[in-house]
């Protein structure tokens, strides 16, 4: 009878991206169909460039984001991508992005993986990998197609749970010109700058429930837009033939924000117009006007159709876009994978809960050793023990001498008394 022999199983090798596996990316691009569109990029500020719809920019423009990568800038993380190597063939790669200026939310951008690759759990590696890795990320997020039934459970079984359920919608460029035939009721609308940006902050903050807002963690500086920030988008613009417009309402009597949008707009008709829109919930009728607007703005560019997007905690913005018969292209689905809030809202309770009185029969017997610090601390106390009485003795020395001289003093006024007395009774 033969001896069973275990084959030994090759590793799976995860690494950053490098240079010369894009092309193996681009035959699991092929293999594995993109359910995202490129509309994305604005509304929720995903990355400009994905691993499948912007492969060739990638190749084209991978040295100078490679460089961009080494020293801090607002595309510092555009390249930011970890592949899986099994005996020097690409099995699977992914590619992340932070959401935010402090860094603390990231997303996952797409996950592709080799058929054969399944069956080891490379997707499941990829992400662990991302989460042990970047260290500095407290929450991530991602969108996934409601139909991507296997990706969702990839998701799922890392620790990601449903967060809200977006929906993308396009109106058509007759429904366009319908729209901008209504004059728009917007007489406070202001360009924005970045001195609007807290204005904008507390606008994105009362659009979103809880549970939402703590996911993105945005700040003021999310809004905001450095000058090396400004030359990258308008670098951008220009490549893709794009002009970037934004706009805000704001209310005079509550010194607030109560509306605002941002509208790429193609100048070569090539691909359709994106919009970012953003109402306070007590202002819902806002949309018709904003939109309104939006719809002017397009009639000088050629004609293409518009789209935003919306969320299911966004019901009057769904229920006007159904009115206006906008046209649904996707429903995804918001995840998240976030513990930390659970963490910090169970500080308060442990620390209320006395465990030297509970835990009685677990408390030490004997003093632990002494570690570095402790002897450094007890040094030190020895050292300022030794200068205390050091200084005791030289007061008492001191002292002492004081007395002395004081004794002998005495000792040399008392004959001078005694002479004076003297020389008193002669007189007498």
């Amino acid at each position: 009878m033969k001896p069973f022999i275990r084959q030994k199983q090759s590793q799976v090798l995860i690494r950053p991206l490098e240079y010369r596996d894009l092309e193996a990316i681009k035959k699991l691009c092929q293999e594995t169909p993109e359910v995202q569109h490129s509309h994305r990029d604005v509304t929720f500020n995903l990355s400009p460039i994905h691993l499948s719809q912007k492969l060739a920019q990638i190749n084209h423009w991978y040295w100078p984001i490679k460089l961009l990568s080494l020293f801090p800038n607002p595309c510092r993380y555009l390249l930011t991508s970890y592949v899986a190597e099994i005996d020097g063939q690409i099995k699977g790669a992914i590619q992340v992005c932070p959401s935010n200026r402090t860094r603390s939310s990231w997303r996952v951008e797409r996950i592709f993986i080799e058929e054969a690759g399944n069956a080891r759990g490379i997707g499941s590696q990829l992400l662990r990998y991302c989460f042990e890795k970047i260290w500095e990320a407290r929450t991530w997020l991602l969108q996934v197609n409601i139909n991507d039934k296997d990706t969702m459970a990839l998701y799922r079984q890392n620790g990601f749970q449903p967060l809200a359920q977006i929906t993308y919608w396009t109106i058509a460029p007759q429904k366009l010109e319908e729209l901008a035939q209504k004059q728009p009721n917007l007489p406070n609308l202001l360009p924005v700058s970045n001195a609007d940006a807290q204005l904008l902050y507390q606008l994105d903050t009362a659009s979103m429930p809880p549970l939402v807002r703590q996911v993105f963690d945005r700040h003021v500086q999310d809004f905001q837009t450095s000058f090396v920030g400004g030359l990258i988008e308008g670098v951008r613009q220009w490549l893709n033939h794009t002009e970037l417009v934004s706009g805000y309402v704001f209310e005079s009597q509550r010194k607030a924000a109560i509306g605002y949008f941002q509208i790429q707009l193609c100048r070569d008709g090539t691909q359709p117009h994106i919009a970012e829109l953003t109402v306070h919930p007590a202002y819902t009728w806002l949309y018709p006007e904003l939109l309104s607007q939006m719809a002017t703005l397009v009639q000088d560019f050629p004609n293409q159709s518009l789209q935003l997007a919306s969320a299911d905690y966004q019901p009057e913005r769904e229920a006007y876009l159904e009115q206006i018969k906008a046209e649904q292209i996707e429903h995804t689905l918001l995840m998240s994978r976030s513990v930390w809030h659970k963490v910090r809202e169970s500080r308060s309770v442990i620390s209320d809960l006395q465990f030297s009185d509970v835990l009685q029969s677990l408390q030490p017997a004997r003093k632990p050793v002494p570690s570095r610090s402790s002897w450094l601390k007890m040094m030190q106390n020895k050292k300022d023990m030794r200068s205390n009485s050091q200084a005791n003795a030289n007061n008492n020395h001191y002292w002492e001498g004081k007395n002395e001289k004081l004794n002998s003093a005495s000792e040399f006024m008392l004959p001078d008394s005694k002479s004076v007395e003297n020389n008193d009774d002669e007189k007498i």
